[in-house]
């Protein structure tokens, strides 16, 4: 007990007072604890921040490339091989931004833009941001950009400097949207969209319900530059057109080989892609015929499954693709023609006969310019790895290859409900 009373008290044996020293440690801990009230040393006040909604990159044109403002170099510009690059930024104006249906809590009044528009031209995509700081009060922040358009002529030059750029800036969303435009990219920022006050919100709410509808998939920059990345892969971005009233259109997939641009397909190759990418949700219509009649029925794609195998076969792999759709009959144009369950069983053979044909179509495609967007040869790097490693080993074989394999495809097709009366 006496033990205890002198702990507490700081009482020695002999009855005088310990002396307490402040050792290193207690001082260590003092200035690690200090560190957690020093406050918001680096804060940056969401006005002092010009935030970055979407980009566009276009070839320069000529007229532009000879007003040059002379602000990254000293004398003449240094002389390169890639075509210099015109950079329009849709950035956010701060209070102006709507906060939701009305005006309440925010958004833009009468006669009063939501974005500003700016652009510059560079030989780099730095050099022309670099340009568009020097002109621009506040420092660029990346963190909110949602879409980057790229012309499909920039596109078709290579986009190996442009993606390592992006790639090596760490404020720039894996999900953000890259697409490829069929004219002008930085138009996609001066459009002026009836269902959305901010462009770049309506580009975005375009893709992503597109994807929940079944009609796209997810083709996020993270996406892209993953398959740019792999051996047995090539990637693929979204390409769109603008259309009448300030609109955007879907209008199919762009492929690439490695990073450069090579071609580029119709709207309703997306959900044949999907198809072979066992990308289960389907959304896609199409037109049919009832055989023995001049009847023209909707078919309509709501559940995919597919199943990819991997043969050698000689010397070269084979590939043997398996898919089954199954859906609905939405509509018919001949009322007098009814739906019996003889009827829909020859409606699903006949499908089954024919659509192979597109799926081949897509594929053969896709051979005669080597880029292989279905990931085929990730599945001969897993199913037949020392293959792989002996025959093959780099993605620049795999492209060469790929052109000359086979691919075998076979489609089954069945309906679900009918929309309208069986008899």
């Amino acid at each position: 007990m006496n033990d205890l009373h002198r702990h507490i008290t700081g009482t020695a044996p002999n009855g005088s007072r310990r002396r307490h020293k402040a050792g290193p440690l207690a001082l260590l801990v003092l200035t690690l604890l200090s560190t957690l009230v020093t406050g918001c040393w680096d804060r940056l006040e969401i006005e002092e921040r010009a935030m970055i909604l979407g980009i566009a990159i276009d070839k320069a044109p000529d007229n532009k490339i000879e007003q040059s403002k002379n602000l990254t170099y000293f004398g003449d510009p240094p002389v390169t091989k890639s075509p210099p690059l015109q950079v329009t930024l849709q950035l956010a104006v701060p209070g102006r931004i709507p906060l939701g249906p009305s005006e309440s809590g925010g958004g833009s009044g009468p006669g009063q833009k939501p974005v500003w528009i700016h652009s510059a031209t560079g030989l780099t995509i730095d050099d022309a941001f670099n340009t568009i700081q020097q002109e621009v009060p506040h420092k660029l922040f990346w963190g909110h950009v949602r879409v980057i358009a790229i012309s499909k002529e920039v596109a078709e030059t290579g986009l190996t400097n442009i993606n390592e750029y992006l790639r090596r800036n760490p404020d720039v969303r894996r999900t953000t949207w890259m697409i490829v435009t069929e004219g002008d990219a930085g138009a996609y920022m001066r459009i002026t969209p009836q269902l959305e006050r901010v462009p770049i919100l309506y580009l975005l709410s375009t893709m992503d319900h597109a994807v929940q509808m079944g009609k796209l998939p997810n083709a996020f920059a993270g996406v892209f530059w993953s398959a740019a990345s792999s051996k047995g892969t090539d990637p693929f971005l979204v390409y769109t057109r603008l259309v009448k009233d300030n609109s955007v259109q879907i209008a199919g997939l762009a492929l690439f080989r490695s990073d450069r641009l090579v071609e580029t397909t119709e709207p309703l190759d997306i959900g044949v892609f999907m198809g072979i990418r066992n990308l289960q949700e389907g959304g896609y219509s199409t037109l049919a015929t009832i055989p023995g009649s001049n009847t023209a029925i909707m078919y309509q794609v709501t559940h995919r499954k597919a199943r990819i195998d991997v043969a050698i076969v000689g010397d070269k792999p084979e590939i043997h693709v398996k898919i089954h759709n199954e859906g609905n009959l939405k509509e018919k144009s001949n009322e007098e023609v009814q739906l019996s369950p003889e009827v829909i069983s020859e409606i699903e053979k006949n499908m089954s006969k024919y659509t192979p044909d597109y799926y081949k179509k897509l594929i053969r495609k896709t051979q005669q310019k080597g880029a292989d967007i279905f990931g085929f040869g990730e599945y001969v790097r897993a199913k037949q790895p020392s293959y792989w490693n002996k025959e093959i080993g780099t993605k620049d074989k795999w492209e060469e290859l790929y052109k000359h394999i086979k691919v075998e495809v076979q489609v089954t097709n069945s309906i679900r409900r009918v929309g309208g009366k069986i008899t």
